[in-house]
């Protein structure tokens, strides 16, 4: 990662839950007292998700911002939706992929690039049980021979 990034908050459940496809790098709207806890690293991003509507643009659902303590009463909601900046093009392209059976577009991380907050999304489609359980047997592998190759 280049010096000028700093990463915020990531999604692990994400790589364990879904095949990742495509990636890209959205912007967030947020208002000032979000960007605030951002900076502070209070946000999660366990449960939420991106919704895309082709006319209307993307949205990120379910993210939970904490509530900035010095805000006062100016605070935020901490479960709204929050629209992504993306090109159109990307748009329809993140449209057109979600309107296949089992696909969907997950949050990977959060970053700041420039004092700016940034998502990294990806185009992702669901792991089977029997998946998941072959991507813990090859970690388990990796983790053993690298602790004989050690001694």
């Amino acid at each position: 990662m280049p010096e000028h990034v700093k990463s915020v908050a990531t999604n692990r459940k994400a790589v364990f839950e879904y095949f990742l496809y495509e990636r890209f790098e959205a912007g967030l709207a947020l208002k000032g007292s979000e960007i605030k806890s951002i900076r502070a690293g209070q946000i999660s991003l366990a449960e939420a998700y991106v919704r895309v509507d082709d006319v209307r643009g993307a949205y990120l659902m379910e993210a939970h911002i904490a509530p900035y303590i010095q805000a006062n009463r100016y605070n935020h909601d901490p479960k709204r939706a929050r629209r992504l900046l993306l090109h159109k093009k990307e748009i329809r392209e993140l449209w057109d992929a979600v309107r296949q059976k089992g696909v969907t577009i997950v949050p990977i991380r959060v970053y700041l690039k420039d004092g700016r907050a940034k998502l990294e999304i990806a185009i992702a489609k669901g792991k089977k049980l029997h998946d998941k359980r072959e991507a813990i047997a090859r970690r388990d592998a990796e983790r053993e021979s690298d602790r004989e190759s050690r001694t």
